[in-house]
């Protein structure tokens, strides 16, 4: 199946709003670079998929340390991201954070910012949803919505400083031992502090990781996949085992979970419309969402190793 072109993203504002230099509404461009965290994983295909797309990345490894004898793996997670946290507080651009086992979308460098380039509250854009929620939907097409799960986001400088909070309250209230799903309550943190959240209309990447027994021993799905997705991947996914049919099987149940999310009230919820001043936009984000024509399942390119940039 091909790729999306450009236009298939219908309610997105950077792909419906007129501009003289389309160029200006790539994430490529709305960023100033990427951060990879890591433990012992292999992010060679990342890396080269987001430097194909002319994003500067660079790999926070996490080295483990003898102090952190028991800690929890929920725990050392955050400790990574607050790695990237930090670094981003010094930039004077949003910054692209990802996990190692994220595995971007082709020409993902070229795929809208989820939220308008000169918005000054933004508190997260999550670029990969797990869980997710539409709280609203503006007229020029960005949403506001919830997501767990930190497999791939944009925060700025401001948002940064805030999360480095909400790791310093997970320390003192949770401790490094104790499971804690921290991540869930990165969307409450963040608004409570006037800042706004963001969802894409769809998937810029899909999460490749095997499940984690950790989420399961507490109670949590071990795992989680990308519902939609905006166009084709760069390379296959861990959790395929290098065959297309693992691929394609879990694909379906992840297109199959999001739309029973969204039959049953999940993804909108019906408060958020009776509450709502503009439900038919809401509505219309999230069945397009979906049932576009083009949510379809992606099959990986053929050549895995090269990610192109077509010529629009």
């Amino acid at each position: 199946m091909e790729s999306l072109p450009q236009l298939e993203y219908p309610m997105n504002s950077l792909e419906s709003t007129a501009t003289s230099d389309p160029s200006s509404t790539w994430l490529v461009n709305g960023i100033s670079r990427a951060f990879i965290v890591a433990y012992k994983e292999s992010t060679q295909l990342l890396e080269n998929a987001l430097t194909a797309e002319g994003i500067d990345c660079q790999v926070l490894r996490q080295e483990h340390q003898a102090q952190w004898e028991g800690f929890s793996p929920s725990y050392l997670c955050m400790l990574n991201h607050k790695q990237a946290w930090e670094q981003a507080m010094t930039e004077s651009k949003p910054t692209l954070i990802v996990e190692a086992d994220f595995v971007p979308v082709l020409e993902f460098g070229r795929c809208p910012l989820p939220f308008h380039p000169q918005e000054q509250n933004v508190g997260i854009a999550w670029l990969y949803t797990c869980a997710s929620q539409v709280y609203s939907v503006s007229s020029d097409g960005y949403a506001e919505g919830f997501s767990t799960s930190m497999v791939a986001y944009i925060i700025t400088a401001k948002s940064a400083k805030h999360l480095i909070e909400l790791a310093e309250e997970v320390r003192e209230k949770n401790g490094p031992t104790t499971y804690s799903s921290w991540d869930s309550t990165v969307d409450n943190f963040l608004r409570a502090r006037g800042l706004k959240n963001y969802i894409p209309f769809r998937n810029y990447g899909e999460h490749g990781g095997l499940p984690n027994l950790e989420h399961r021993k507490h109670g949590l799905s071990k795992v989680h996949r990308a519902d939609v997705l905006y166009r084709k991947l760069a390379f296959l996914p861990l959790y395929a085992k290098n065959s297309q049919a693992n691929f394609i099987q879990e694909r379906l149940k992840a297109r199959l979970k999001g739309i029973a999310r969204l039959a049953v009230g999940k993804f909108l919820r019906l408060p958020i419309i009776k509450g709502s001043s503009t439900p038919g936009r809401l509505l219309s984000f999230a069945i397009g969402r979906q049932f576009s024509l083009f949510a379809r399942i992606p099959l990986i390119p053929q050549n895995k190793s090269k990610v192109k940039i077509k010529n629009q």
